[in-house]
């Protein structure tokens, strides 16, 4: 009975250790990418508003490991869990063919759409054993449910020399999204030409036109007030371009601006981003306050966004979720994956 007992706890905790890890791998990933140069909102440098906007490009990361690849046999193939980025699933497909080992990125729009593309650029990457990675790049425009890579990325025998860990196989796609086509919202609010007569500026967005009210952007955003009436050029013109970012991102940011109720799953952490960027309180609220009440997006992904835009409300609830999962666990321990979390 006690050995029954003992085996229960110890698988118990194998499951908590490995739920952790996961969180820490994110967490990671989510730091050292936080250490990139940022936008200083404070300051809107004239006749340069592509400076608001210019590190707005849409960019993720994949990440899995394949369990068991030592086993592959010729024509069997593998692929990791779908993630949602953009309205779009992404995965990652790994294959054996003609002693080669076939490397991959699919990906399907979320909502039905007829006529779409996604022009992307994509990094394949492999972690070895060794510190050292294998790296290809290429540009690939989606029109269809499809996956792109490479089908000789890397020869058999070189792959299990080289890159395989106990068995295991650790592959990473770095995916940017360059233009989407086809991928249209359905619009809550309209900020088009019928809203002219209610308008004193238009925010050009790629070839989109948005009718808007300065006095109001300007209450909303630090950033909108220094660019729109600030010593600047654009704070004179009629016009003003945006750069770097997709109409149909500026027109959801604009709607929960205006009130509407515009934020889902698919669309929270993009809206984020803009809030964050543009310094939107009231955006980043609402953004936060959905994430905490509504959102099924996994925990791991919530942690990211609470803490890349400084969600203090919903890291903590993160933070408590993970000292319950510790509770069920034994006492802390200098090398419990667990600590660095709940010291910080």
């Amino acid at each position: 009975m006690r050995t029954e007992l003992t085996e229960k706890i110890e698988k118990n905790q194998k499951e908590t250790a490995d739920k952790l890890q996961s969180i820490e791998a994110s967490i990671s990933k989510l730091l050292q990418s936080s250490d990139e140069k940022k936008i200083d909102k404070s300051k809107v440098p004239a006749n340069n508003t592509s400076n608001v906007t210019s590190k707005t490009m849409k960019t993720f990361q994949l990440k899995h490991v394949f369990k068991g690849f030592v086993n592959f046999k010729e024509n069997e193939d593998s692929y990791s869990e779908w993630e949602d980025h953009f309205n779009v699933k992404w995965r990652m497909r790994v294959a054996r063919r003609y002693d080669h080992l076939v490397f991959s990125v699919h990906c399907e729009p979320l909502a039905p759409a007829d006529n779409w593309s996604i022009r992307t650029k994509l990094d394949y990457k492999f972690v070895g054993r060794y510190q050292k990675d294998v790296i290809k790049s290429g540009v690939y425009c989606y029109e269809k449910r499809c996956g792109t890579g490479f089908y000789d990325f890397v020869k058999w025998e070189e792959m299990k020399k080289r890159y395989l860990v106990n068995g295991n196989l650790t592959v990473e796609a770095k995916v940017t999204i360059l233009e989407t086509t086809g991928l249209g919202i359905k619009k809550i609010r309209e900020f088009d030409e019928s809203q002219k007569d209610v308008s004193d500026v238009i925010l050009v967005v790629m070839d989109t036109k948005f009718y808007v009210l300065k006095m109001f952007l300007a209450a909303q955003s630090t950033v909108f007030k220094t660019l729109l009436f600030g010593n600047f050029a654009e704070s004179n013109q009629s016009e003003v371009k945006l750069n770097g970012i997709h109409p149909d991102d500026f027109h959801r940011f604009l709607e929960v601006l205006y009130g509407e109720s515009a934020i889902d799953d698919f669309n929270v952490e993009e809206i984020a981003r803009l809030a964050d960027m543009y310094d939107a309180p009231t955006a980043i609220r609402k953004c936060e306050e959905f994430l905490l009440k509504e959102s099924k997006k996994p925990f791991h992904v919530k942690l990211e966004i609470a803490t890349r835009y400084n969600l203090d409300k919903l890291k903590e609830k993160c933070m408590s979720d993970i000292r319950k999962i510790a509770s069920k666990d034994s006492k802390v321990s200098k090398k419990n994956p667990l600590r660095k979390f709940i010291c910080f």
